[in-house]
């Protein structure tokens, strides 16, 4: 489920310091299940040199050390906007982790990512919400090695301010709609910066990746990691700084701007991997055709890329185009059992590793095209590996999937999405129901 976030920027509301991101508007909100957990205010919660406040959320069922989300609200926004607009508060009974939601004071209801000591973590709102963090992990046992950051627009760069000036604390991040770490710098007191929000700063990769390493003289590492996305039409923080963040935050983790996977999880979605083809690479970037300012935020893909749905453990899911359901091995392990799609649910009997000969294996079993077949309605079973082509699978950056043996494309058979659709070989056609995407 996609949360559209209610900060659609109108011309009308624009901040009278040239600030402003949204007026709110009318959102869906599923009613919400009852339970003793709610946001919960925390004051003197450590040092506070930003005079944020602090809300938290602690699940009632959450984990034994869980893991900590700080998710940060947009312009003019608040915790209580955040918590209320978005599912992380919801999915975090399903996962058990805890979820921070700093809340800016200040008259613009901005964070501040423009200072000095924000930027370099001495002060400002970094070094507050950092102090948000450790108390957490010192009140609710929260695992310090599990701490990630999201947010939109103004939280978007907020997160990518937490990541360049903390990375000892932030394993990853996922900003939607935001600017490079220290784009937004400015030396005259001002919390605006135009020349970034309008996308005109344009930095090497290096230059980008030695900003966050002059900000940590010392850290030898690991970086966080990086999910980015943007909207094509976002006339606000313009387009530009997307690319700026890929180069950033590609060169800290020590690779180049070439993507190594691109599929499209959505029609309008252009999903770019780079460090890894899993749903942890080192940067994951999604782009949105057709999408300004007020894009949408798919929340569970933010989890899976922080590694708290489970879904990483082994193996990746193969999520199909048309259905957004998963191929799946329904109910056993034996030779000829034909793959069906199936609600995703990230069980061993959806996971698939991808070895280097090109072999799909999913339960110690590999998925072939049935008897050698070469035919269109070739059955896509699970067999012995044995390391023959028709076991052998191309992994092609249009989002279809290739038997090595006959040529042939997985397919949903019939076009069909429901759960139970039998897939099969058939020859490519560049529909939906033959594009994939692992995650």
């Amino acid at each position: 489920m996609s949360t559209l976030i209610p900060w659609r920027r109108s011309a009308a509301a624009v901040f009278a310091i040239a600030l402003a991101l949204a007026s709110a508007v009318a959102v869906f909100m599923a009613p919400k299940a009852a339970q003793a957990a709610q946001l919960t205010q925390i004051t003197n919660f450590g040092n506070n040199p930003g005079n944020l406040q602090m809300h938290v959320y602690v699940p009632d069922n959450v984990a034994s050390n869980p893991a900590i989300v700080v998710a940060n609200h947009w312009c003019g926004g608040s915790a209580n906007d955040f918590y209320n607009s978005t599912q992380y508060r919801a999915l975090s009974e399903q996962y058990g982790y805890i979820v921070i939601y700093p809340s800016v004071t200040r008259a613009s209801k901005c964070f501040d990512v423009a200072s000095q000591a924000s930027l370099n973590g001495s002060g400002g709102d970094s070094a507050s919400i950092k102090s948000m963090v450790d108390h957490a992990i010192a009140n609710y046992g929260a695992d310090r090695n599990r701490v990630f950051a999201t947010g939109v627009s103004s939280g978007a760069m907020m997160t990518n301010v937490l990541l360049g000036a903390h990375p000892e604390v932030f394993k990853a991040g996922a900003a939607f709609a935001g600017v490079p770490f220290t784009c937004f710098a400015t030396s005259n007191g001002s919390e605006w910066n135009s020349e970034c929000a309008e996308g005109r700063i344009n930095r090497t990769p290096q230059q980008w990746g030695d900003a966050v390493r002059n900000a940590n003289s010392g850290y030898s590492g690991p970086w966080p990691r990086m999910q980015i996305w943007h909207g094509v039409n976002d006339d606000v923080l313009r387009y530009p700084n997307f690319q700026e963040q890929i180069d950033q935050w590609t060169n800290v983790n020590g690779t180049d701007q070439t993507a190594d996977y691109t599929d499209q999880p959505q029609s309008n979605w252009t999903r770019t991997r780079y460090g890894g083809t899993g749903g942890q690479a080192m940067v994951e970037a999604i782009s949105m055709a057709g999408v300004d300012h007020g894009l949408p935020v798919p929340e569970a893909e933010v989890l899976r890329f922080f590694g708290l749905t489970g879904q990483q453990a082994s193996g990746n899911l193969i999520v199909g185009a048309a259905s957004s359901r998963c191929v799946d091995i329904p109910g056993s392990t034996a030779n000829g059992t034909q793959a069906v799609l199936w609600d995703c649910n990230g069980n061993a009997n959806q996971r698939f590793t991808r070895t280097a000969s090109g072999q799909l294996r999913v339960n110690g079993k590999c998925l072939e095209a049935q008897g050698w077949g070469t035919a269109n309605g070739t059955k896509a079973v699970i067999w012995d590996c044995t390391g023959g082509a028709n076991q052998r699978w191309n992994v092609n950056s249009n989002g279809t999937i290739t038997n090595v043996h006959n040529g042939l494309c997985l397919d949903a058979m019939g076009g069909a999405t429901a759960n139970t659709t039998p897939l099969v070989l058939w020859a490519c056609s560049g529909t939906s129901n033959q594009s994939w995407s692992l995650r």
